[in-house]
C-alpha cells in the first residue's frame, strides 16, 4: 500500500498561517500606540473640526494682534505647518532652528486690536513634541504674565524634530498654533 502525504502538506501550511496570524496579532498588541494631538485634541476631533478651527483663528486674529516667540525668533498665529512635511520644513520653511537643546524661551503678546490694549486674562496651553512619539513631548501651560507679555522657559533632551502646538484662549475666542520646527 502506498502512503499519500498531500493531507499533511496542507495541514502543515494550515498550521503555519494559523501560527503567523496567532504571532501578527500578539506583535502588533505589544506595540506601542502613538496618539497624535495636534491642537492638544485627539486626531479625530481635528479631522472632523478643522474648518471650526480654521474660522475659530480668523474670528481670533479679527480681535486680537498676536505675537510668538520662541528664542527671538518670532511666529504669526498659524496652523499652516500641519499641512507639510518635516522635508518641505527643512528644505524651505522660515520655521527651522528655533529650538535649542537646553534653554528655551517662549513668549506671547496678546494685544487687543480695538484699543490696543494687553490682554491678561488668556489662557495658553502649549506642547513640544516629537511627530513620531510621545516619549519627549513638554506641556507647556505655566506662562507667567509679566512686562505686558506671557512667558515661560523649558529644556529638550536631544536634537531633532519637534512640533509646537497649542490653544490660546481669551473669553470665548479660541486661537490654535501649530509649527514644525527642529532643536539645534
Amino acid at each position: 500500500m502506498k502512503r499519500n502525504y498531500w493531507p499533511f502538506l496542507f495541514i502543515g501550511i494550515f498550521s503555519f498561517t494559523l501560527y503567523m496570524i496567532f504571532w501578527t496579532i500578539y506583535n502588533s498588541t505589544q506595540s506601542p500606540v502613538y496618539q497624535d494631538e495636534s491642537f492638544l485634541n485627539s486626531y479625530q476631533n481635528v479631522d472632523g473640526n478643522f474648518n471650526e478651527i480654521a474660522f475659530a483663528n480668523q474670528r481670533f486674529l479679527e480681535n486680537y494682534d498676536f505675537e510668538l516667540k520662541v528664542n527671538d525668533q518670532t511666529f504669526p498665529l498659524s496652523y499652516e505647518d500641519i499641512f507639510y512635511s518635516q522635508r518641505v520644513i527643512e528644505a524651505k520653511s522660515e520655521h527651522k532652528n528655533a529650538l535649542n537643546v537646553q534653554n528655551n524661551h517662549i513668549v506671547v503678546m496678546i494685544k487687543n486690536k480695538n484699543n490696543q490694549d494687553i490682554v491678561n486674562n488668556a489662557k495658553i496651553s502649549m506642547r513640544v513634541m516629537t511627530p513620531t512619539n510621545n516619549s519627549n513631548d513638554l506641556d507647556l501651560e505655566n506662562f507667567q504674565f509679566s512686562n505686558n507679555v506671557y512667558e515661560t522657559q523649558f529644556s529638550l533632551p536631544n536634537k531633532g524634530n519637534f512640533n509646537i502646538t497649542g490653544v490660546i484662549t481669551i473669553d470665548d475666542k479660541k486661537g490654535y498654533i501649530f509649527l514644525k520646527t527642529n532643536a539645534i
